[in-house]
């Protein structure tokens, strides 16, 4: 334990009293994690000079729980369980959800992050994880979650939610659920939780969006994954090919885990969803579109063909504008265009407007009108932007523009047809005909 060594284990303990003071008490390092982070800087030293330096220094570690050891087939049991993290998303802080799986047999992790614990969150996570272990668990196990338990029926009996029953339909697994404030009967997953999470987000914490941390997270589960675990002697990815022979096959297709509602646009050519408003294109005005729901996006389709595709936001009172779906109304009204919702949503637009083309709304509304017909992206049009820069144009216009753009369509087009989605539409409805 030398000065050197001392001074590393004090910064860890520093970030630590700042994650508590930020409420990331669930994300702090432990004495096992500093231990790691010493030998990865190359530092020899052993877990127990680690323990007592710092209880030396006063830093004490939360009673640990008691959990049964269980035995396990291979394919029998699987855990579930949601936890929270708290994330520096392009430098605000940021309250996310946590969804991880636990293999009962091989101890094989992986979990996805999601904005909240909602129904479509779960059904998805569900999904994605039984695609990526190419098979379903016989029994799938789980505490008194919301998203999973509609009512307590007595002390010990709980009935199914909808998602929970239309997930055991499509994979035919069984359920299990733990007794009230007994998580540990679980056997591994209250611990796969806190494992996971500080792993991946006890160090690192700074992301510039979900995307990324998603990817920081799965890279990080992939290096646990791989490790030899000392019960077996194997990885859990090996655990896991054991495992597949024994998984119930996949259904020809994935379960579509969405919510449909037909929504009325009002006069901004918007339609509100929760607490938040999302644009269509203006001629919709007055009219009734449906919108097909996911966990984090929004389809809108008007007489069976999509007309709009959102991100879904989860922040309050916000709109969510695309700039095209007003074209045809600018065009009428140009002088709405400069102090517009529409332009102020799109970083890139105001700037090239603010630079370039101040005092000329109609220009600058024909520029974006060709753009659209000729499906020409962002990029794209930057890059003609920097190449007139380049050879010294002079002063940019729409015409220069439009004679280096030409009239070659976007390599990449926008896909406006979404057979999924029509398909299941069409499924439904036979179904509601049988019914009645």
């Amino acid at each position: 334990m030398t000065a050197e060594v001392q001074q590393v284990i004090d910064g860890f303990l520093e970030q630590n009293k700042l994650k508590l003071q930020q409420g990331l008490r669930k994300q702090l390092l432990k004495k096992r994690d500093i231990l790691e982070a010493l030998q990865k800087e190359g530092f020899d030293v052993g877990y127990t000079t680690v323990c007592n330096y710092i209880r030396s220094k006063g830093q004490s570690q939360s009673p640990k729980e008691a959990f049964i050891r269980q035995v396990y087939e291979p394919g029998a049991v699987c855990e579930f369980d949601w936890g929270e993290i708290k994330l520096n998303l392009s430098g605000k802080l940021t309250r996310l959800q946590l969804a991880v799986f636990t293999s009962a047999y091989g101890n094989y992790r992986y979990a996805f992050i999601y904005n909240r614990q909602n129904t479509l969150s779960f059904m998805e996570s569900h999904v994605r994880f039984f695609e990526q272990v190419g098979g379903v668990h016989s029994e799938m196990v789980y505490d008194n979650m919301r998203v999973a338990v509609a009512k307590f029926i007595g002390p010990h009996e709980k009935e199914p939610t909808r998602a929970l029953l239309e997930l055991r339909g499509h994979y035919q697994f069984q359920h299990r659920f733990c007794n009230a404030y007994r998580g540990n009967e679980k056997g591994h997953v209250e611990r796969s939780v806190e494992y996971v999470r500080r792993k991946a987000f006890a160090l690192r914490d700074d992301f510039t969006d979900i995307k990324d941390a998603q990817e920081h997270l799965n890279a990080t589960l992939n290096k646990l994954n791989d490790q030899k675990q000392p019960s077996s002697g194997k990885t859990a990815n090996e655990m896991l090919l054991i495992e597949k022979s024994h998984l119930l096959r996949l259904p020809a297709a994935p379960l579509i885990c969405s919510e449909q509602e037909q929504l009325r646009v009002d006069k901004y050519s918007t339609i509100s969803y929760g607490t938040n408003r999302y644009s269509v294109p203006d001629h919709l005005v007055g009219e009734f579109v449906e919108v097909n729901i996911l966990s984090d996006q929004l389809d809108i389709f008007y007489q069976n063909k999509r007309v709009a595709t959102h991100e879904r936001c989860y922040l309050a009172n916000e709109f969510v504008i695309e700039i095209e779906h007003y074209l045809a109304t600018f065009k009428k009204k140009p002088g709405a265009l400069p102090g517009s919702v529409a332009l102020a949503s799109n970083v890139y637009l105001k700037a090239l407007y603010t630079d370039y083309f101040r005092g000329e709304p109609r220009a600058f509304i024909d520029l974006l009108i060709y753009c659209r017909e000729q499906r020409i992206s962002e990029e794209r049009l930057d890059e003609s932007m920097h190449r007139l820069f380049d050879v010294k144009y002079g002063q940019l216009t729409v015409e220069k523009l439009r004679a280096l753009l030409g009239n070659q369509t976007d390599p990449h087009p926008i896909n406006t047809d979404d057979s999924i989605c029509l398909k299941a539409k069409q499924q439904l409805l036979d179904i509601s005909k049988l019914m009645n």
